[in-house]
Formats: structure tokens, sequence, C-alpha cells
């Protein structure tokens, strides 16, 4: 409550939760009911949680008239209030997170899906530190087909992408500007901006935490927000897998390592090989790499990304210091050994993904898993185990996967497996543009 006290102009709020697909559901309060709904949360049905992409509910789901669409408790998590720059009222959000009316975790939710997936490392003595890398690509969205905005400084289209481009950058200075300083405003530890390599593609990084449960937050909040302040701008911005099918997609490449109760890397033995647990870990999210690819490869258009030679992995293998590799050991300090996650898409649900991702390490360490030689060379040639390909075939193999079934709880698995298959009947039915025109802005 201290923020909202210090901004006696603010005078609504929103209370959001984030669904299966990412997306914020809630409610708008006027703000003279903040303190009641910080103290009491607020009501909505368990099924909100778990709509399609278009919103809507699930067919036949026992959350909905089975149960007489039951509600849950939503309470404040550890946030509190924070503001919303991207409106033009001055405004304040309340992240909030699903819980049975018993106060028990309801285990539908994604945030609780992570809190659980933390719980099992705090609870062996380890604690993971996580960092999330986004690309988004800024776009003129007001015609038929998709386009880079105009430089708000020449008026000039880029027609390419360009890497590590400072004019890139500079031509959208105002944004970026606009978008660091609320970056700062809501503890989003926004790091280094690069432009990417398609046009009006950029990439920013936000900083290595010792805390998941928060570097979720910050990576669900930071799309939020992009999104919100590019409309401000007269532009949109997307983290759809793939919006052009010429250029690279976006990705959410997830960095990670894991400190012992002392606070000491357990991946770094002093050499750039990294430890035996390092190995561990990484056989752990490789055996688990085929059933998850649905969460880091959520959507129908997902898939155009994961194609090869498109800067996304599409084989199951490591490496030490190469980006065709789907976890990447880079370069650093032995002190900063850690080990990138390069699968996933910028359409993911981040508390979903980061679940998964830690998960499966954990899963491992707990077996001292035996990883395979580390690849060398370019990852596309070299005839390894491929993730699943398309959207159908990666739903059925997240249903039978056991290493999903130790990360998850039964709730998200059938939960997520309804939502995806209701969407890949219903998208069958859709133009590719409108497949587009959906995932631009909800994703």
């Amino acid at each position: 409550m201290d923020w909202l006290r210090e901004h006696p102009e603010v005078r609504t709020i929103r209370v959001a939760a984030a669904d299966l697909n990412g997306v914020a559901r809630g409610k708008r309060v006027p703000a003279r009911f903040a303190s009641k709904v910080f103290t009491d949360g607020t009501r909505f049905p368990f099924s909100v949680l778990n709509l399609d992409i278009w919103g809507e509910d699930i067919e036949d789901s026992p959350l909905v008239f089975e149960s007489g669409d039951e509600d849950g408790v939503l309470m404040p998590t550890e946030r509190g209030f924070m503001p919303m720059p991207w409106l033009d009222a001055p405004t304040a959000l309340l992240p909030i997170w699903m819980f049975h009316m018993d106060g028990r975790p309801y285990a539908g939710d994604p945030r609780q899906a992570l809190a659980n997936v933390v719980g099992r490392f705090t609870a062996a003595g380890l604690t993971p530190v996580v960092a999330t890398e986004l690309e988004f690509f800024l776009i003129d969205d007001s015609g038929t087909k998709l386009r880079v905005p105009p430089s708000p400084r020449s008026g000039k289209r880029r027609t390419g992408g360009e890497i590590l481009s400072l004019r890139a950058l500079d031509a959208f200075d105002e944004f970026f500007t606009a978008l660091y300083e609320a970056c700062e405003e809501m503890d989003i530890p926004a790091d280094t901006a690069i432009s990417e390599a398609g046009p009006g593609q950029f990439e920013i990084n936000l900083m290595h935490q010792n805390d998941a449960l928060k570097a979720a937050d910050d990576t669900w909040l930071f799309k939020m927000l992009v999104k919100g302040l590019a409309r401000r701008h007269g532009f949109a911005a997307s983290f759809m897998a793939k919006p052009y099918d010429m250029w690279s997609g976006n990705g959410m490449h997830t960095h990670f390592s894991i400190l012992d109760e002392n606070g000491k890397n357990i991946f770094n033995d002093g050499t750039t090989a990294g430890s035996d647990k390092l190995r561990h870990a990484v056989a752990g999210c490789l055996a688990a790499l085929p059933g998850s690819t649905l969460v880091f490869a959520p959507h129908e258009n997902s898939y155009d990304r994961l194609v090869p030679n498109a800067h996304a992995p599409t084989g199951i293998g490591w490496a030490y210091e190469n980006r065709t590799a789907a976890l990447r050991i880079p370069a650093s300090g032995p002190v900063a050994r850690r080990i990138e996650h390069r699968v996933a898409g910028g359409d993911v649900n981040p508390y979903l993904m980061i679940a998964a991702l830690l998960g499966a390490a954990l899963n491992g360490l707990e077996d001292q898993m035996t990883a395979p030689p580390p690849i060398v060379g370019n990852a596309y040639e070299l005839g390894l185990p491929q993730l699943p390909e398309t959207w159908h075939a990666a739903i059925e193999t997240f249903a039978t996967c056991p290493h999903i079934k130790r990360i998850f709880a039964p709730e998200i698995i059938e939960n997520f497996l309804m939502t995806k298959r209701q969407e890949l009947h219903y998208m069958a039915e859709l133009s590719d543009q409108e497949q587009s025109e959906l995932y631009l802005d909800t994703v």
C-alpha cells in the first residue's frame, strides 16, 4: 500500500493475474476500495485462469458448469501496487494470484506452478538465479500488411534488420527512453537493449536475480508494459513468435544458475567445463525438452519459428558457446557459470516456461542424470533428435511425458491440454491473416 499512499492522484486500480496463456485477467476497481482489495483480495472463477486464447471458456471443462463455475480468491503477490505508465490517467496495478477459499494455493494457477518448483529447490537447500532476454518487434499494423513503423526521426521505414545497429535504436529513442523510465517506476530490472535481425526487432535483457518468481513477474509485466507503451507511441509491439515469414522470430532466451546454502554457484568447479552438477542439470533439461516443447512453443504460430537455420534451435543437444544448440553454456568467468535455454519463443507464459526449465534441471540433479557429449559445429547439420515439429505433436508429447508429471501438478497439465486442444481445433478455421491479427495483440 505504500506506493499507493504516495500517489493520491490515482483514481482507479487494476487487479490482474496471468492465465495459462500469460494473458492478464482481472478487474478495474475504484481506488477508494484499494485497501479492502489489498487486505481481502478479490474473487473470480477458477475457470478464468483456464480460458483459451480468444478468452472463451474451455468446452466441457469441469471448472465451468460441472462445478457451478466456482470462485477462487485472488490475493496480492509480493509486488504490491505499481504504476501503469502506458495509460493516460494515473492508474495502479496490483498483481494477484489464486487460492482456494480455505487458503490453499490453486494448483491451476501458473504462478503457483512456479512457486511449487521453487519450493522444491528451497527444500533441497538450493536457490535458482534467473534472467530472461526478451525479443519483440515494433510494428505498424494500421494496414492489411504488417510493416516496420516509420522512424519518428526521419519518417522513413527500414526494409531490413540491422543487427546491433545504433541507428535502429536511435530511430526509436523516444520510445526506449520512456520504456526504461517506466521499468524504473515498475521495479523491472531492464538492462541492455539491442537491435535484432528483423525489421523493427529489438531485444532487452532483464538482470539476473535470485528470486525466480520475481524474474517471472518482471518478464510478464515487461511484456505488458512494452505492448501498452508502444500503443501510446502510435505503433504496436509484439512478442509473437514469428510475425514475418522471411525474418527470424522472437525468442525468450533464459539464463540460470543455482546457488547452494552458502550462496555458491553449484555449476562452478573452477574450470571452463563447469561441474558435474551442471551436466546433471543439462541432462534433465534435455530429457524434458520433447515434453516441454508445448510450454516453450504454445501456439500455432510458434512452430513457424522452430525451423532449421532460423536462429532458433530444432535439435535436442547442448554445447559450449554455440548458439545453434538448444542449451548453450556461455563463455564466462567460473563464478558466473550458467546454462542458457534457447528454445522458448517470446509468446510463452513466463511462469510456465521458467517452471518447466527449472523443474527439468532439478529432475536432472535429483537423479544425477548423465548428459550426452556436448556438440561441436552447426547443430542443424548433426542429425540430432528433434523437437516436436508441429503443435499437434507437441500437445500429445506433453500429455504423456513423465518428466512433465514430475514438474507440474495434474491440474496444470489437464487444464493446459484442454486449452491447447481447443485452440488447435478452432485455429484450423482461421486464415493466416486472422491468426496473425489474433497473436499480434494477445501474445
